[in-house]
């Protein structure tokens, strides 16, 4: 898996509401049929918090939930508007979409 997919995956999870790292990958995996290992995980939630596209909240014992920022529902948008276009024009070519 690639780090923009994993990127996308964590940001997809979050839409719902705040979560911490274990319970993203449980999300993820139930989403897409598997979990991210804990260097692609956690080094997607380094890269987003980076970027503002999502935050830390305060700490929960040892948990610590983070949320997509109003840049990140933006950017999650736009993610899975060009991934909607890709998939119907991947799926025509194949002879699964109209013509």
């Amino acid at each position: 898996m690639q780090a923009n997919d994993a990127q996308t995956l964590v940001l997809c999870v979050l839409a719902e509401g705040p979560l911490h790292g274990y319970a993203i990958n449980t999300a993820i995996e139930e989403l897409a049929g598997r979990r991210l290992g804990p260097g692609s995980l956690y080094g997607a939630l380094t890269r987003l918090e980076a970027k503002g596209l999502i935050e830390s909240l305060d700490e929960s014992g040892r948990q610590r939930p983070v949320r997509l920022t109003p840049q990140g529902r933006q950017v999650l948008e736009q993610e899975l508007r060009t991934m909607e276009r890709v998939a119907t024009e991947g799926l025509r070519k194949l002879g699964f979409g109209p013509a």
